[in-house]
């Protein structure tokens, strides 16, 4: 298993125009929070999906200089694109095969996609894929799970191309606890009842516990919202809740796990002891190590929205080191149960 840094996690740092791509991969060698190294194409990369030659080469020296390595680019389906339609599916394979040949070209051995792409887009990308020698992972991400009827569909359309190019992407957030204290607090800051709040939490607690459904939670939740005056904030943070904090248990990613071709080890707080409070970290690290996984997991921090002073390499090298952390009492663990 090894890990590396999604520059997701810098997104405030890049934003506020702190430091350019050039200086975020710099840093991220210098600090020791690769080897691995995940971006964004659209995010990034201006030119994104044309990627000229000279680019691409300075790409890879900026890498190289930073003992950095590329593992995922993330890539977006957007079939909804068009003001008048939702792209056809040969649209969608032209679209998808440019960021392809993006990737490819950059080094990226895997290229993140979303739900969105249907089976014949699906048919025709995979060996394209292969071709460039680039995995496609379809992130799963709260609030789908494993077990969701849109990810078993995509599930048993795998298993009927058969594909080694078609996989999928865990993201750490579907695997929630809780929702994160310091999202709650900022919602009291910017004014949001208590009684809004209590709404907003027991149905997060009740889609969690599988009483309900996350999609049809999420839909009545806002309308109860809408219809009692919430303001917009409130709604916003309705529909954060019951899209960004999911419900699986760690150890259903097991089902997919010969298919799991990159990970995103989605974090949202570090408290004083080093553990994330909201994500069970230590459950899936164990899952994970168990299950012999060998691709790499990309720190992806979404906590800069509350943070009083966000840092995003300060909170990846401190999510490094909890992984770390768990992954070696692990071992110890199997090792003394040997003896």
């Amino acid at each position: 298993m090894r890990f590396g840094v999604t520059l997701y996690s810098l997104t405030s740092e890049y934003k506020a125009g702190k430091y350019t791509l050039e200086e975020l991969l710099s840093l991220a060698g210098e600090l020791g929070v690769g080897p691995g190294v995940e971006l964004v194409g659209f995010q990034s990369i201006r030119s994104f999906p044309a990627v000229s030659d000279q680019f691409a080469r300075r790409f890879r020296r900026l890498l190289d200089a930073a003992g950095l390595e590329p593992t995922c680019l993330g890539a977006n389906v957007d079939i909804g694109r068009r003001r008048d339609r939702l792209m056809t599916d040969a649209e969608t394979v032209d679209y998808l095969s440019a960021q392809i040949t993006a990737a490819a070209k950059l080094g990226f051995p895997v290229m993140r996609i979303q739900f969105g792409a249907r089976p014949e887009a699906l048919r025709a990308i995979a060996p394209v894929a292969e071709a460039a020698g680039v995995k496609l992972g379809m992130e799963i991400h709260a609030p789908h799970s494993v077990d969701h009827p849109t990810v078993m569909a995509v599930r048993d359309l795998y298993e009927e191309i058969d594909s080694p190019y078609l996989g999928f992407i865990p993201d750490f957030g579907a695997s929630a606890r809780a929702i994160p204290v310091g999202a709650i607090r900022q919602q009291r800051e910017l004014g949001t009842s208590e009684e809004i709040i209590d709404l907003i939490t027991s149905a997060w607690t009740a889609a969690h516990a599988g009483k309900l459904d996350p999609f049809a939670a999420r839909r009545d939740l806002l309308e109860q919202i809408r219809s009692s005056g919430g303001e917009a904030e409130a709604s916003a943070f309705a529909w954060r809740a019951l899209t960004l904090w999911g419900a699986q248990a760690p150890e259903r990613w097991i089902e997919i796990m010969p298919r799991i071709v990159h990970v995103h080890g989605k974090f949202f707080d570090i408290d004083e002891n080093g553990d994330e409070p909201s994500v069970p970290y230590s459950e899936l690290m164990r899952v994970f190590g168990e299950a012999g996984y060998k691709g790499t997991i990309s720190s992806e921090w979404e906590g800069s929205a509350w943070a009083e002073s966000p840092d995003g390499f300060a909170m990846v090298r401190k999510h490094q080191d909890m992984m770390r952390r768990y992954l070696t009492q692990d071992a110890n663990q199997v090792k003394q149960r040997s003896l």
